[in-house]
């Protein structure tokens, strides 16, 4: 069926209308250029500006505010707020401690000092002392015997016995008399240490605001110096030559006196009450000494021992505590600005 020439819309190449195959020719016939299209091109919507989250008047429609993106926070930026959070984090927790968990501590630290000086055979807060004890130091086969008795800080009565090892036959014997006690120096030392210890706590005002960890570091210190010296005093006893040691004053105590190659010794060592017995020899021109010892557990000093080392303990752990705030010199008490760090 013909078509008219304003309604047809396709066309083919001049080459294949020519085609001369043995089909029918198909003419399709072309639009002029100058006729006018009846069909109307699709409408389009006009196009929109926006400039900064606003529309452009142009556009015809309704103006629409949009929030501006805010720009995102750089890495460096948002370590820093968290390390400022954490330093104002710890240094409320530094003003608790000072004035809350130091006091805290240093009355239970009291407490245990306390205990620990009612334990002492001498006189020390409250503790009558002159507790009196009856202890044997022996050593078999009868090398060596001693039974004493200790009240306080001195051994006021004792029956000692021992064999020379130059003469294993020979048995020699001395005594301590109530006239003339042995004094144990350890004891008193150790009993000077522990008053020294209490005497810090009680320097602190229980009013008083720390402000600084340089002020509590200063008194643990020297607590904690105080009850090394004490716990030292009993652990490790002083060592004396033997030329002092025969001629000591405790020496004096003995009836009746020993010859001058022979000296006695007692000290503590731990929780332990030992007795030594020297005896110079002289071998081809050569100067030494034997020795024999004896010793009996003493119950008051392991539990002296025992509560010393709790003390210890509890300083340290509040040293240790304190001593993480002490990097941040600059923190004072009702600062809220952390000088120490800077951005």
């Amino acid at each position: 069926m013909p078509q008219s020439t304003t309604n047809n819309w396709s066309f083919q190449p001049l080459h294949r209308q020519r085609s001369t195959s043995g089909y029918p020719q198909h003419v399709l016939n072309t639009v002029p250029e100058t006729t006018m299209l009846t069909t109307p091109p699709p409408t389009r919507k006009p196009l929109t500006i926006q400039i900064a989250g606003v529309a452009s008047a142009e556009s015809g429609h309704k103006r629409r505010f949009l929030p501006a993106r805010k720009k995102p926070k750089s890495a460096m930026k948002m370590l820093a707020d968290t390390e400022r959070e954490e330093a104002l984090n710890l240094q409320i927790e530094f003003e608790w401690v000072l004035r809350q968990e130091v006091h805290a501590i240093l009355k239970q630290l009291r407490t245990i000092l306390v205990e620990c000086a009612h334990r002492f055979p001498v006189p020390l807060y409250e503790n009558e002392g002159k507790k009196t004890e009856k202890f044997i130091l022996t050593v078999s086969p009868d090398q060596l015997k001693a039974v004493l008795t200790l009240t306080g800080d001195a051994i006021t009565q004792a029956d000692i016995s021992f064999k020379l090892c130059k003469a294993p036959s020979q048995t020699q014997r001395t005594s301590i008399t109530h006239d003339s006690p042995w004094k144990l120096q350890q004891v008193q030392d150790a009993a000077n240490h522990l008053q020294t210890a209490i005497n810090h706590i009680d320097d602190v005002d229980d009013s008083y605001h720390f402000k600084t960890s340089d002020e509590v570091l200063h008194v643990i210190g020297n607590i904690l110096d105080a009850l090394q010296r004490g716990r030292n005093s009993l652990l490790v006893p002083k060592k004396k030559p033997i030329d002092e040691l025969i001629k000591g004053r405790n020496m004096k105590s003995l009836v009746p006196n020993l010859p001058e190659d022979l000296a006695v010794s007692f000290y503590l060592q731990s929780h332990k009450l030992i007795i030594a017995v020297y005896q110079l020899l002289n071998n081809q021109g050569t100067m030494r000494f034997d020795s024999r010892q004896a010793e009996a557990s003493v119950q008051w000093l392991n539990d002296v021992l025992l509560l010393l080392m709790n003390g210890q303990k509890l300083c340290q752990q509040l040293k240790d505590k304190i001593s993480v705030f002490s990097v941040y010199k600059d923190f004072t008490v009702g600062s809220r600005s952390p000088s120490a760090l800077s951005y």
